[in-house]
């Protein structure tokens, strides 16, 4: 893990600490880097997803009992 000193603009911190439910800087921190890692895989997900004829959706609709 790496340690190092940083100037935060301080209303970011404590919005971003609102909208996370963090308490203290370092979770706030930690908790933004895994939402932004966590957007970048989901973002991943719907581009695999569209690709043409990657995913066939109403087969998925038909498999959770929709569309008969």
């Amino acid at each position: 893990m790496a340690k190092t000193s940083v100037d935060i603009d301080s209303d970011a911190l404590h919005r971003a600490a609102e909208i996370l439910g963090t308490r203290t800087l370092r979770d706030t921190i930690d908790a933004a880097l895994h939402e932004v890692l966590d957007a970048n895989s989901r973002l991943d997900l719907v581009r695999l997803l569209s690709e043409e004829g990657r995913f066939d959706f109403g087969a998925a609709e038909i498999g959770w009992g929709g569309m008969d």
